[in-house]
């Protein structure tokens, strides 16, 4: 064959190659850096669920099995540790997700959402907590007798930066598909209450929690920029990454990733379903705890999503565009170097802390603090 015939058949191949993964930005570059510093800040953590840099400038992590604990960030000490004795760990259920009070160096309040026996089956609920003379307590049930399972049940927590704040909550469909769908259920949803527990007057469905719906098990919250992002997980295929809207559809379980199948366009066009800005394609990564990054502290990171992944055991590095509406490129770190990867939080110094979520002891807290 001529060599210009062959120079364009090249050209020609690359180019259809592009055009199928362009939609999903797939990128998979590992970076691995011999510079980098990583520190680990404490060791023989049993299934750490949530960890959030506190107002105290301390983290606050929860533990599958039910304890809540403050960590000294610089000596990895534990200054406080208790456990929930309602909390009923079942495989994935347990003592879930935490977000602290935005008044809480001045009164203590926090909230936490974990699974317990009700009596009449496995149940989730959340909890307004008090910290006070280094020990907590139950102030207010902010919603309970969600449904519980082994597996798919949430659930993370974010309260906003409004001048009336709210408290969001995401629970999974608790491995009974069609709730998702139903407006009726508050499996498979984004809820929103205000933080006294009572329920917006401007939320979709009157007297109803329920801000989005049609999600199967996010794991990952965070609002920047004024825009609500969610990390989800798919089934065997199409993880994704959402901008939650108030009211709109997210498709699960008939849409799966984007609307690009014949049944699925349909029913995303019927149903007012917002298409993910990111999936995974397919296969699954697993991806859980999500947070923000836009500090100086690792520029290559800059107004970048940070999410964790358990099956992948890797952190994936998330460029967003300018307005915040799509990726536009995305990037793995740590490969296989800690195991399963749950939560992700940012100190305001811009250090990465990780937790892991291997089991048996064996789970660290780490650091990041440059590449």
């Amino acid at each position: 064959m001529h060599k210009n015939n062959v120079l364009i058949l090249m050209i020609l191949i690359f180019s259809c190659l592009c055009s199928r993964c362009s939609s999903r930005v797939q990128s998979n570059n590992n970076y691995e850096s011999a510079t980098d510093s990583v520190r680990t800040v404490l060791k023989g953590l049993n299934f750490p669920w949530e960890i959030l840099w506190g107002k105290d400038d301390h983290i606050w992590m929860t533990e599958r099995k039910g304890k809540i604990s403050k960590i000294d960030p610089t000596t990895g000490k534990i200054i406080f540790s208790a456990s929930v004795d309602e909390v009923v760990s079942n495989n994935e259920g347990g003592m879930l997700g935490m977000v602290q009070h935005p008044d809480f160096l001045n009164n203590g309040l926090f909230y936490v959402v974990y699974d317990y026996d009700s009596g009449n089956g496995y149940r989730e609920k959340m909890v307004q907590m008090k910290f006070e003379n280094n020990a907590i307590k139950p102030v207010k049930t902010i919603i309970e007798n969600i449904p519980a399972a082994v597996i798919h049940n949430g659930s993370r927590l974010w309260i906003t930066s409004e001048a009336t704040p709210h408290i969001f909550m995401t629970t999974g469909d608790a491995s009974v598909q069609p709730n998702a769908q139903s407006t009726s259920s508050v499996s498979g949803k984004v809820l929103r209450f205000n933080l006294d527990g009572s329920i917006p007057a401007d939320n979709p469905f009157a007297n109803s929690p329920i801000w989005s719906y049609g999600h199967r098990n996010q794991q990952g919250l965070v609002v920047a920029n004024g825009i609500m992002y969610a990390s989800e997980h798919g089934p065997d295929i199409e993880d994704e990454i959402n901008i939650i809207e108030k009211n709109r559809n997210y498709g699960w379980p008939t849409v799966k990733g984007p609307c690009n199948e014949a049944a699925e366009k349909t029913f995303c066009t019927a149903n007012n379903v917002k298409e993910p800005i990111w999936s995974s394609g397919s296969s699954t990564i697993a991806v859980c705890g999500l947070d923000y990054y836009n500090s100086d502290q690792i520029p290559d990171w800059k107004n970048c999503l940070l999410m964790c992944t358990l099956k992948d055991a890797s952190l994936r590095v998330l460029k967003l565009s300018n307005d915040g509406l799509s990726i536009t490129n995305q990037y793995t770190f740590f490969k296989s170097r800690f195991g399963r990867i749950r939560d992700i939080c940012v100190s305001p110094a811009g250090k990465v802390y990780l937790c892991t979520s291997n089991g048996g002891s064996a789970d660290v807290l780490v650091e990041i603090s440059k590449l």
